[in-house]
């Protein structure tokens, strides 16, 4: 996996430039299509020419930032992982509770993955492989799993995938202000991701994932 290594359960402030930090805020708001050059530029208190000498164009902040959160998911998913050492079931609680986590304190980089569409083909198939690794885990990690006997799956790829989807999909509806902490939701979706591998108790000898 690329990206730094840290602490996957905490969430610093995002360290992103003024200029970014803008771009951020106005795709949260607007969209990619809804959001203007200009519009950026006005947020951060720059010229649309000082943008360009930052960034080709309006696409490339938008990958900047796709590639920015995309990173980070991945080495969280890859430290959860290690974290939990050799068994699998652990592994998978681990792997979900960090997506989950992600999703929720950085709701705004998750929300994104909805726009592509309208990034240019080179940019997506960058963007593309970047979460593949994601989802090379986690089948993995459910292969392991089934091979083990921890979770009974007929389709381990299919499964980490619709998993994956699931986490993916909190984005649209979660908001910092709602009624749900992140780690509320982590709880709630690893005890619906356990239950999707035919595991109906949260494994033994886990930290951090505190059962309800």
């Amino acid at each position: 996996m690329r990206g730094g290594r840290g602490d996957w359960r905490n969430f610093e402030p995002l360290d992103l430039t003024p200029l970014l930090a803008a771009a951020l805020q106005a795709f949260y708001e607007r969209g990619f299509y809804g959001t203007s050059v200009r519009d950026i530029a006005r947020r951060v208190g720059q010229t649309v020419p000082s943008l360009y000498y930052h960034h080709e164009n309006k696409e490339g902040v938008f990958v900047a930032l796709l590639e920015k959160g995309t990173l980070e998911v991945a080495w969280r998913a890859q430290a959860a992982v290690e974290d939990a050492g050799d068994r699998p079931d652990l592994q998978f609680v681990n792997m979900i509770e960090a997506v989950v986590l992600y999703m929720t304190h950085r709701v705004k980089l998750a929300t994104l993955d909805v726009e592509l569409r309208y990034l240019s083909s080179p940019n997506r198939r960058r963007y593309a492989a970047i979460r593949k690794e994601v989802e090379d885990l986690l089948v993995r990690v459910v292969t392991d799993g089934t091979v083990q006997g921890f979770f009974t799956v007929t389709q381990p790829a299919e499964t980490a995938r619709a998993l994956l989807g699931m986490c993916q999909s909190i984005a649209r509806w979660y908001h910092p202000t709602g009624p749900m902490t992140p780690e509320e939701v982590a709880r709630r979706y690893v005890d619906i991701a356990l239950m999707s591998v035919g595991v109906h108790e949260r494994p033994k000898h886990l930290e951090g994932v505190p059962a309800d």
